[in-house]
């Protein structure tokens, strides 16, 4: 059986799998669902101080206090980023890495340069004094209950998680790693549209080396289709 950690996206928190963890851990599969400081029920944690390196802390943190090793590393969207930078820190400890609907970033990149012009728009509706950042859109998750559910528990994300780049010690860690890319495909032809004309990063990788598979959901999978990913995550690792 494997051990799962689930990273999840901006905006978020622990909370968006709580309907796949009961799927995994019924299949015998320990599964550490951890929320990211400054987010959710940590929300009197934020501050403009909270960046990316906040984030691959909190994750490695938890590896070390857990003991944990053959971890299988899953980030959704901007978890992407924060579970790259963990690969790098505690290689030892990380059997395999899983991109949810996300891109894969290089050494150097930030959110920022992965979607600027998204970034950008972000930053023009800042909350404040200009670092916090409102939750926007329903992240694919259009049915009721599930979507008022979805509004009622994101919390507003710090820019510098966004804006500090990914510092790695080896820039070619991800490709040491089994890894998998899964794609979220029922976000619709606008959406699509978008991805490829302002964030083609976003994009599925294409160099060798990676399981790509697809999931026929919206962008919050571990929400819509929370039995079909768990089914699809020890296939795939």
């Amino acid at each position: 059986m494997a051990t799962f950690v689930l990273v999840h996206g901006a905006w978020h928190g622990g909370w968006c799998w709580q309907k796949l963890v009961p799927f995994l851990e019924a299949a015998g599969h320990a599964v550490y669902a951890p929320t990211l400081t400054g987010l959710a029920e940590r929300a009197s944690e934020l501050s403009p101080d909270v960046g990316l390196d906040t984030h691959i802390q909190d994750i490695v943190g938890l590896l070390v206090n857990q003991d944990l090793h053959g971890v299988v590393l899953v980030g959704h969207s901007y978890g992407g980023m924060v579970i790259t930078g963990v690969v790098d820190q505690a290689p030892e400890r990380i059997a395999h890495l899983v991109y949810l609907d996300t891109f894969v970033p290089r050494d150097g990149e930030a959110m920022v340069d992965v979607s600027p012009i998204v970034i950008w728009l972000l930053r023009k509706q800042a909350q404040g004094d200009g670092w916090r950042l409102a939750s926007r859109g329903d992240y694919g998750v259009t049915t009721e209950p599930d979507r008022s559910w979805v509004l009622s528990k994101v919390t507003p994300q710090p820019l510098k998680t966004l804006e500090q780049p990914l510092h790695l010690k080896n820039p070619a860690i991800v490709s040491t790693k089994p890894r998998t890319h899964i794609d979220c495909t029922s976000s619709g032809f606008v959406f699509s549209l978008l991805r490829h004309l302002l964030a083609p990063r976003a994009l599925p990788p294409r160099e060798a080396g990676w399981r790509l598979r697809t999931l026929p959901t919206g962008h919050d999978a571990m929400i819509t289709a929370p039995r079909e990913l768990a089914d699809l995550l020890p296939e795939v690792v």
